[in-house]
């Protein structure tokens, strides 16, 4: 999952990042208006992370270009501004969520893996299809009933799968899903090949039918018809 976080205290930026990486998240940094405008519109997140007060700008107009041109974003406003006016304002905006400052870090990751879950599971903690199971808050998959040995990686890419069954996603999106914005410097794709053709032998390898399709030219597509 990624996050992007949008904070220019670099104390906080820095322990924000460093534990939820530390919760399996891959995080990016902006640490100015200019910047995360641009992070926000180029790339896709799982969840935005938004103080409000930024160099170069304010935070809610930000999040008005957001939701304009992507309404599906998942939102958390993380502010010290703490005016019912400025609650009131991002949540009209669309924020999904809003923790003033101070706040205690396990809270954040709380709130953000509701938001994921929402977004990409439907508000379940488990996703089933067929005999393959995983346990998205305990980031554990079973297969028959069985654990599954996947790297952190292989799972990561298990969990973008199951949260877009049926749709083709680039080897682009694989890439920067797995790596982040350094995704851009691959100069080939075969760290994506290389992690689909391995979760793609464990699956097999524990019973599965061959559920992840090359769609060629494109990208990957995970096929639940074949349950």
């Amino acid at each position: 999952m990624k996050l992007l976080i949008v904070e220019d205290e670099p104390e906080l930026a820095a322990g924000m990042s460093s534990y939820l990486r530390g919760q399996h998240y891959v995080c990016e940094l902006a640490t100015t208006f200019d910047q995360a405008q641009e992070m926000m519109l180029l790339y896709d997140y799982d969840c935005i992370l938004l103080d409000l007060t930024l160099p170069g700008g304010d935070g809610l107009a930000l999040l008005r270009e957001l939701k304009a041109q992507r309404p599906e974003a998942g939102v958390i406003i993380t502010s010290a501004r703490n005016a019912v006016d400025d609650r009131i304002a991002g949540l009209h905006l669309g924020a999904d969520d809003y923790l003033p400052k101070p706040f205690h870090l396990p809270e954040l990751s709380a709130r953000v893996a509701a938001i994921v879950r929402r977004r990409r599971y439907n508000g379940a903690n488990l996703v089933s299809v067929g005999e393959l199971q995983v346990d998205v808050a305990a980031r554990v998959a079973t297969l028959q009933g069985q654990p599954l040995n996947l790297t952190r990686t292989e799972l990561n890419l298990l969990l973008l799968l199951l949260a877009n069954q049926g749709r083709v996603i680039s080897k682009g999106a694989i890439a920067e899903h797995l790596s982040g914005n350094d995704a851009e410097q691959f100069d080939t794709y075969e760290t994506v090949y290389a992690h689909v053709k391995n979760l793609k032998r464990k699956l097999t390898e524990g019973g599965a039918p061959n559920y992840i399709r090359m769609v060629y030219g494109l990208g990957y597509r995970f096929d639940p018809d074949l349950a």
